[in-house]
């Protein structure tokens, strides 16, 4: 049988050379048939990929991109001893052949080493290798890898690989595409890479390397080079710019030094996109540096603090191609006029420079085609006219200007003017933006009653962020169903009146704050229908009446945090109400970071057009900002009303609390042992009411709580005593005259006191989480972690009302060397 397709692959490549057509030689035995649509795989092929398999483990805790483009696969899971490999997963065969030629083993949950001696590397072969998305932590780039010299692409990309680039190998001579982005590899960048003849795309980005890059002796072909989010130092070698076929040049995020030099970039003509954000570049940009590249498209300096824009009048040269020009955090003064002959530019960003005084008309001419503005964090004064007929996004935020609200072109989406100090109404054509998305006015000094076309005059209008103003009278009811509003904040006005019954239509809200305005309403229990709403803070108002309502209502199913502080409800605290509040139970579920919704804002223009927004959690004492993060704080407080009645049990089912306040209130009967059960809770303040009885010993059981405050209640016999009790002091206790032992001087006599039980860890004594809680033990409470196998890190910082943030996959490694460093 072996003989009879040996020599059937034989005659077909004949075939193939002599015939003017396609001739089809795929052979199959893997039934008693002949099968031509399979090539049969080649036994030594065969053999070397069972061994890599055998050699291999299976990992579910998959990379967090495969998981949301559900690409996830234990693709050798298909891998069987006695089948055709060419039709195993991932394999692709020469249909001659039968030599396995492609290997795409890419998100396929796979955790080893990868030796040299690894069969991967007898597949003399193989044209195309993707193992991008695995996890090799701990092995080196293999030097037996180099010997595949058939190989076109290769892509080992988030596989946490570590060591050295080989000075120097003989292979890879066929390359067109190599991925090594996402790892840890560390030391120079050597020059043979610039010399592979058929190279075009190299990245070597988000690594460790150092440098220096080698004097490139022989230039490729390479177009597109990624080198970014490296710790790269000192200046680029002259013969980098050698590199004459380079369409994309990216060295952001590095230590390079220098100054950017005229002479440095005359043979990059065919250069469309150039990045050195993020450096240590100086010098002055000139007109006639950038007019040499004659193709440019995109151009990134920011973060250059001492690289400035020159403002000469001498412009001689127009920039036809250029369409974006981020120059942000530099040393900006003024607008350089070069800005006006760039006919195609589209995208300017001048943020946070010393750009001072007004903006002219005419330094706005030549900018018809700009969609996105950026002029934020500098010190203008007033702005004559909006730029163009195209404007999309603007963004004017933290300045100087003052005077009346210019009225934004029809066809922006989204408006950022917060922090400056305009004056007057919002104009009444603000109703003609059908576009906008985003509109943040606050932190202003405008006043006036806002336009009843508030909620509908664009159906696309997510983002409304009117705080910190004097606007006043009621809020238009106008909000139409069908709208996709998902963030108001009006918060820090003289708004009164009702809730617009109207925003139940907002089916799409997941924050809205009213905090610190002059409304007069009962709670609004059919807010409950609001499938996302996460965030409700009507603190420092005139709500009044019970909480508890006999009618059944829909349950807020998504709530995080709830501020009802500072107004006037009464009667008892409702039971139905917490047991409902499913999103704080999640802790029980599952790992905070799978659970929990979670709601992700960026920087106003990021590149992922994401928009940004604030959430204030306000009370007496402080106000929580929650500000481009990951919003995974739960928190509760209904402080200063005149609730009555007990503490319900059933609270403390709510796992995922961070922060619970109900102080200030005319609450009775005892503290619950159930609010022991609230193992992540920071912050508990139940001051300022009648309770009475013990403090739960339970409630030693909240290592993390970093504030609390019993005060000015009826509480009676010892404190307890342990893990975080030993650190509070004499004012969380203060005005219960019956209570006693440490930190109070009143001793307990013979009444033993109340003795924490013993730490239960959910890990063996060995693992990481802990190893952590017993830091927090010992008093390093300040920075727990959670979910190290999630690929997410959350840090508390034992501060007062201990805010929270949650760090990505880069603090994951860093916090494990720490562990490992730690043990040591």
């Amino acid at each position: 049988m072996g003989r009879l397709i040996r020599s059937h692959q034989i005659l077909c490549l004949l075939l193939v050379l002599i015939l003017p057509f396609g001739v089809d030689c795929s052979l199959s035995f893997s039934s008693p048939s002949l099968n031509y649509s399979t090539p049969l795989c080649l036994p030594e092929d065969s053999s070397a990929l069972l061994q890599f398999k055998n050699t291999i483990s299976i990992d579910d805790s998959d990379d967090p991109f495969c998981r949301e483009s559900m690409t996830s696969s234990p693709r050798t899971n298909s891998w069987k001893d006695s089948t055709n490999c060419c039709s195993w997963e991932g394999i692709t065969c020469d249909k001659v052949t039968g030599h396995v030629i492609g290997l795409d083993l890419s998100c396929s949950l796979l955790v080893g080493s990868l030796p040299a001696n690894s069969t991967l590397f007898l597949l003399r072969g193989l044209q195309q290798l993707n193992l991008a998305r695995n996890n090799f932590q701990q092995s080196q780039l293999p030097p037996t890898l180099f010997n595949l010299t058939e190989l076109t692409y290769l892509d080992l990309s988030f596989n946490r690989l570590e060591g050295l680039l080989p000075n120097h190998v003989s292979g890879l001579q066929n390359l067109k595409k190599f991925r090594l982005t996402d790892n840890l590899l560390s030391g120079g960048i050597p020059s043979w890479l610039f010399s592979l003849p058929f190279l075009e795309y190299l990245d070597l980005s988000h690594n460790r390397l150092t440098g220096p890059i080698e004097q490139i002796q022989k230039s490729n072909s390479i177009q597109r080079l990624h080198l970014a989010n490296n710790d790269i130092h000192g200046e680029i070698p002259s013969s980098f710019f050698d590199l004459a076929n380079l369409t994309y040049l990216d060295l952001s995020s590095n230590n390079l030094s220098g100054s950017i030099k005229s002479d440095m970039l005359p043979k990059l003509e065919n250069l469309e996109t150039l990045d050195l954000s993020s450096n240590n570049f100086s010098g002055v940009i000139k007109s006639d540096l950038l007019s040499k590249l004659r193709n440019l498209k995109t151009l990134h300096l920011s973060n250059n603090k001492l690289l400035s824009l020159s403002s000469g009048s001498d412009v001689n040269y127009t920039f036809q191609e250029l369409e974006t020009l981020s120059f942000s955090s530099c040393n900006v003064n003024r607008f350089p006029n070069f800005l006006r002959t760039g006919k195609n530019l589209k995208d300017l960003d001048l943020s946070c420079n010393k750009i001072r005084g007004s903006i002219f008309r005419w330094e706005l001419e030549g900018w018809e085609q700009l969609t996105t503005l950026n002029l934020s964090y500098n010190l203008l004064t007033s702005l004559e006219q909006f730029p163009g007929n195209n404007l999309k996004t603007l963004d004017l935020r933290s300045n100087l200007l003052q005077g009346p609200l210019l009225v934004p072109p029809p066809s922006l989406r989204q408006l950022f003017i917060s922090n400056n100090s305009l004056t007057g109404k919002i104009p009444p054509l603000i109703c003609n933006m059908t576009s906008l998305n985003t509109l943040d006015l606050s932190i202003n000094n405008l006043g006036g009653i806002i336009p009843t076309c508030l909620g509908n005059f664009s159906y696309s209008l997510s983002t409304i962020n009117l705080r910190m103003n004097d606007f006043h009278g009621k809020i238009p009811d106008y909000f139409v169903e069908g709208n996709l509003l998902t963030y108001l904040d009006l918060s820090d006005n003289q708004f009164e009146g009702l809730l617009p019954r109207s925003l139940i239509n907002c089916t799409f809200l997941r924050i809205l704050d009213l905090a610190n305005n002059k409304l007069s309403d009962t709670f609004p229990h059919w807010l409950g229908v609001l499938p996302q709403l996460q965030v409700l803070i009507l603190g420092f108002n005139r709500f009044h009446g019970p909480l508890d309502n006999s009618i059944v209502t829909p349950p807020f199913l998504s709530l995080q945090i709830i501020d009802l502080s500072q107004n006037e409800f009464s009667g008892l605290l409702p039971t139905n109400f917490f047991q409902n509040l499913y999103a704080m139970k999640s802790a029980r579920e599952g790992s905070l970071p799978d659970r929990v919704k979670r709601i992700r804002y960026e920087s106003p223009i990021d590149r992922d057009g994401q928009t940004s927004v604030n959430v204030r959690f306000k009370r007496l004492e402080m106000k929580l900002e929650l500000e481009k993060t990951l919003l995974i704080f739960f928190a509760i407080d209904f402080s200063n009303n005149r609730l009555s009645g007990k503490i319900p049990g059933v609270i403390g089912e709510l796992c995922s609390l961070r922060l619970l306040n109900l102080s200030h209130n005319i609450l009775t009967g005892h503290i619950p042992s159930s609010l022991g059960n609230l193992v992540v809770l920071e912050s508990l303040d139940l001051s300022s009411n009648t309770l009475g009885g013990r403090i739960p010993s339970q409630m030693t059981n909240l290592t993390f709580l970093a504030v609390l405050n019993v005060s000015e209640n009826n509480l009676a016999g010892p404190i307890p005593s342990g893990n975080q009790f030993n650190t509070f002091d004499n004012d969380s206790y203060s005005g219960n005259m019956g209570l006693c032992g440490l930190p109070l001087s009143k001793q307990c006599g013979n009444v033993e006191r109340s003795k924490s039980p013993a730490p239960k860890f959910m890990e063996d004594e060995g693992s990481a989480i802990a190893f952590i809680w017993k830091l927090a033990m010992m008093g390093y409470g300040c920075g727990v972690v959670l979910g190290l196998s999630t690929g997410y890190v959350v840090f508390t910082t034992g501060r007062p009302w201990g805010l929270v943030r949650m760090v990505e996959r880069d603090w994951q490694k860093n916090v494990s060397k720490w562990i490992k460093r730690r043990r040591n």
